[in-house]
């Protein structure tokens, strides 16, 4: 069977390629430390998994969901947006539940993008950007990160004949995989770029609540931002529930009713007692964002450390869950160096784009104790 053009335009998919890396090494036997995907170690917090056990245990749970979610988890994603980001949101229509954000932000351009139109997407950046523009048969214009500028985009720098042909602008901050943060100065440039050339300004705010003596931006807090700002926030991260699937859209009506009636030709909405679990979560103290937060920074601490020790160049986040690092030469072959020499895993930069190059990036998902030993592994492997 052949596929079809768009899936061969697509790239390989970086982490199901890392998988394949590190399975090969542990069937030799490998005691593989893995740095690479951003999945937390630590478990959902108790009192979620117990919401969810007795949500399962609800006959009307057991019934197809509505399309756009319940609205008292879409109440429940207003009220945490009042508390953390101070913004004022309608959950009736300026909100809806996605199977996880990166179901979203796949569905996104299928909604707003026809064939030949173009979608702005940073670089390095998370992949599926890249990907969903390709899916919709738009037209991928790779938006340059780099150092100099902070990994922010120069909005001077994207001609302007590409502007007024663009749909979507994809943007992430904080930023996976460069770790930047984003100020309310560019965040107004962006909106009012993105207004000025009728363009969706779709944010990836993943990584929103993971921060140091920091606290991350909603690009909506701008309020001129609803007038073009659909913004993607998942439990993923913030609540270590990855694998449950569960995220959501907020921002502007007429965004959010384009992906809606994308989904609701796609999917059959997001399974109800998750819902219910996810409401305790938003509704929570915010005890367990402080805690996630301490066990990170503690592992950023001594990983940044630690690196710095070995002679790498590596800044200290102020947001996410990872850790950026300039390496010579080819990320890959620095990547694979690394996992054959000392069974330690982390991920190409230019995986993530072009842009990429130069850098590999860790996920702060191990523990204290493992992080010091690949930093001892590391020692030794790179004679350093």
């Amino acid at each position: 069977m052949e596929l079809s053009s768009r899936l061969k335009a697509l790239p390989p998919y970086l982490f199901a390629e890392l998988d394949e890396m590190k399975r090969k090494k542990v069937l030799e036997g490998v005691d593989v430390i893995d740095f690479g995907v951003g999945d937390p170690d630590l478990p959902t917090p108790r009192h979620i998994v117990e919401e969810m056990q007795r949500a399962v245990e609800k006959e009307e749970n057991q019934k197809y969901p509505s399309y756009e979610g319940k609205l008292e988890f879409r109440e429940a994603v207003a009220e945490f947006y009042g508390r953390r980001k101070k913004v004022d949101l309608n959950p009736e229509t300026q909100v809806i539940a996605l199977i996880g954000s990166k179901e979203g932000i796949a569905h996104l351009p299928l909604a707003f993008v026809n064939p030949g139109d173009i979608v702005l997407v940073p670089d390095p950046g998370y992949p599926v950007y890249y990907s969903s523009a390709i899916l919709a048969e738009g037209k991928p214009y790779k938006v340059p990160l780099k150092e100099e500028n902070g990994f922010l985009p120069d909005l001077e720098s994207i001609p302007d004949d590409v502007a007024k042909k663009a749909k979507i602008f994809f943007l992430n901050y904080p930023n996976n995989p460069t770790t930047a943060v984003a100020e309310m100065d560019f965040i107004k440039e962006c909106v009012d770029f993105c207004i000025d050339n009728e363009i969706v300004l779709a944010h990836d705010a993943a990584y929103s609540e993971i921060a140091f003596d920091y606290r991350p931006k909603s690009f909506l807090e701008y309020e001129n931002s609803f007038e073009c700002t659909i913004e993607f926030g998942s439990l993923s991260k913030t609540y270590n529930m990855t694998g449950w699937r569960i995220g959501y859209a907020v921002g502007n009506e007429e965004i959010i009713r384009g992906l809606l009636k994308v989904k609701t030709n796609v999917d059959s909405g997001v399974f109800q007692a998750v819902q219910d679990a996810a409401i305790v979560a938003l509704r929570g103290d915010d005890s367990v964002i402080e805690e996630n937060n301490r066990v990170y920074k503690e592992r950023r601490d001594v990983l940044v450390e630690g690196l710095r020790k070995l002679g790498f160049e590596v800044e200290k986040p102020k947001a996410t869950f990872y850790v950026w690092m300039k390496v010579d030469g080819s990320s890959i072959e620095f990547a694979k160096t690394l996992l054959d020499k000392a069974g330690v895993l982390v991920t190409p930069g230019v995986g993530f784009g072009e842009h990429g190059e130069g850098y590999v990036r860790f996920a702060l998902t191990r523990s204290v104790e493992r992080i010091k030993e690949a930093l001892e592994r590391m020692e030794s492997a790179l004679n350093v």
